[in-house]
């Protein structure tokens, strides 16, 4: 899930003026943060540029960056800077990739080495020109981490590896993650202007494949929200999610990076969110993430001890449950 702050545009005739300019949402209160300026936020970031390693954190314009850089935690992206995509409300670049950086699992390991992590997220960009969609190079990051810093938990979030899915899935699946995250970002209404390159049913597919291969990885899903979805297509999107026996869910607030990007909606304010992260959980959701900041990899150490947590009260509970039976 990305976030996406705004900024002003040109006029065509290339003369930027208050009167050209499109009017900017003002954004509440709720959705203000402060600028980075951390001693350990600008460690974080040298070390980035050291080890030639790309961040979502930086590519999306994440509003936590500074906070969680802070504390020396980074969601580190692979596969390049450069999308083969160009979704609606994602700030990445969209053009022809470079080659995949044969050094970029080794220096990931390195990072998380340093930087002493506990927990790490691994995103990547839409790599639709690679034969295999980039899930060779989410492997071979896999195991580095696991040779290098084999006590760190490792959590991915991938793209939907079109047309080449199950083959991805399943190489991934066999490298062994601990948690495993696809978003599917919006209501399906919505696909067809917010991510046009990528179909709902096939992104729940991949959540489904995920647990077929192994059952014990946990899966992880998110959507933005203030992009013109309806309430109960909020809570069919949740149902849908169980079906595919998702773990954790999060929603945040869709931002608009630029104003070529989808606008904003809806503020929608933290009351909304606490109500939808309430129903989230009636359902049966191990963990849930719900707030106008939320993002798909913010707080996400934590987030998975609870989660783990939660699995393991619910295994015993069950056992307790089957043993009386007898």
């Amino acid at each position: 899930m990305n976030d996406l702050s705004n900024s002003p545009a040109q006029s065509s005739s290339g003369v930027s003026s208050d009167q050209e300019r499109p009017l900017r949402q003002r954004k509440p209160d709720w959705i203000r943060v402060r600028a980075p300026v951390s001693k350990g936020y600008h460690e974080t970031r040298k070390l980035m540029r050291e080890l030639n390693l790309n961040t979502v954190c930086e590519e999306a314009a994440c509003p936590n960056i500074g906070e969680c850089w802070s504390k020396k935690h980074a969601t580190v992206m692979i596969l390049g800077d450069v999308c083969t995509r160009a979704c609606a409300f994602c700030n990445v670049k969209t053009g022809m990739p470079r080659a995949v950086d044969p050094m970029e699992p080794e220096n990931t390991a390195v990072a998380a080495a340093k930087m002493g992590l506990e927990h790490i997220v691994i995103t990547s960009v839409d790599r639709d020109d690679l034969p295999d969609g980039g899930a060779g190079q989410f492997v071979k990051v896999i195991e580095a981490l696991r040779r290098n810093t084999p006590n760190t938990t490792i959590e991915i979030l991938t793209p939907d590896f079109r047309g080449k899915m199950r083959a991805a899935v399943e190489a991934i699946c066999e490298a062994g993650p601990d948690v495993y995250n696809h978003n599917l970002e919006t209501v399906p209404r919505l696909y067809p202007t917010i991510r046009p390159g990528a179909r709902y049913y096939a992104s729940l597919r991949l959540l489904e494949e995920v647990k077929v291969h192994n059952p014990l990885i946990f899966t992880k899903s998110g959507i933005m929200l203030g992009l013109g979805e309806e309430r109960l297509e909020v809570h069919q999107v949740m149902d849908d999610m169980r079906s595919a026996e998702v773990d954790f869910i999060t929603m945040g607030q869709y931002l608009q990076p630029t104003p070529k990007h989808a606008k904003v909606e809806e503020f929608v304010t933290p009351k909304a969110f606490k109500a939808f992260g309430s129903i989230a959980r009636a359902k049966g959701f191990l963990q849930v993430a719900s707030s106008p900041l939320t993002r798909s990899s913010y707080h996400a150490g934590d987030d998975f001890a609870v989660m783990r947590k939660a699995r393991e009260e619910k295994l015993a509970k069950n056992r307790k449950r089957d043993h009386l039976a007898v």
